[in-house]
């Protein structure tokens, strides 16, 4: 018993760390979603995305066999958070590109309140998708232990059930605090902004490959999205985007500054 215990804390450590890092990328998405709103209403926007994450993250739990098995519903996250990313990017650089020399290019108008609530609620359900689906991959490794008396949770067993939804939770407590850290980050440097995107895009790839390599689709083999070799490749290209976005915007904002002077 004592084994299977170290065991479920060993996997919930793991996938603590791994719901944090997919946390904060939600983080980012809230973040630079509302960062055109007034404060007061940048707060507001922020808790209805906060319990949004929180709801639909329950919700994925529930539903994980569904999510598993309807690669539709997988499809259609990853397609959102691609089209949101490659959106976000081309908007950027037809805003820096698109005007003559002498004409002063027009303030960026943001969405309302509720359409930005909306968007960013729309986030949350893709990155619900992309937490449980990964939170499921480990958990499933588990040996099966009844809590409390109960043998299964929507179809999946008690003990794993439970050690998702610790996980999960974690996950929205750290994003509560992440997501106003990034509203001061991409105030300092927005700059920060077209990675943060490209980190959302890079999250869309991965649900992508998750979809096709759907036992109903195989278009990729099966075990590919779990195996070391893309596992290392996303975080290693997840590391690098953050690093390399860090540093141009510390350089955008030095020579800024310098300009300034």
């Amino acid at each position: 018993m004592e084994a299977i215990l170290l065991e479920y804390a060993w996997v919930l450590l793991v996938l603590v760390g791994l719901e944090g890092l997919l946390a904060a990328d939600n983080a980012v998405v809230m973040a630079v979603m509302v960062k055109h709103l007034p404060k007061e209403q940048q707060k507001k926007a922020l808790f209805y995305g906060l319990a949004g994450a929180f709801i639909f993250r329950f919700a994925a739990l529930f539903m994980i066999t569904l999510l598993v098995n309807i690669w539709q519903i997988q499809a259609l996250g990853a397609a959102y958070l691609l089209f949101i990313s490659i959106k976000h990017i081309y908007d950027q650089r037809k805003s820096e590109t698109g005007h003559a020399i002498d004409v002063e290019p027009e303030p960026k108008k943001g969405s309302g309140f509720w359409m930005t609530v909306l968007k960013i609620e729309l986030a949350d359900i893709a990155f619900a998708i992309d937490s449980m689906l990964a939170a499921v991959a480990l958990a499933v490794t588990l040996p099966h232990l009844n809590v409390f008396g109960m043998n299964d949770i929507g179809g999946i067993n008690s003990g794993q059930f439970f050690v998702m939804l610790a996980g999960g939770l974690i996950g929205v407590i750290i994003m509560r605090f992440a997501a106003h850290k990034f509203v001061k980050l991409l105030e300092t440097y927005p700059q920060l902004e077209t990675a943060a995107f490209v980190i959302v895009g890079w999250v869309g790839v991965k649900l992508l490959v998750m979809t096709l390599s759907h036992e109903k689709l195989g278009i990729l083999p099966h075990d590919f999205p779990h195996s070391t070799p893309w596992t290392i490749t996303f975080w290693v290209v997840l590391v690098g985007i953050v690093v390399v976005g860090a540093l141009l915007g510390v350089k955008k904002k030095k020579e800024e500054e310098a300009e300034a002077k």
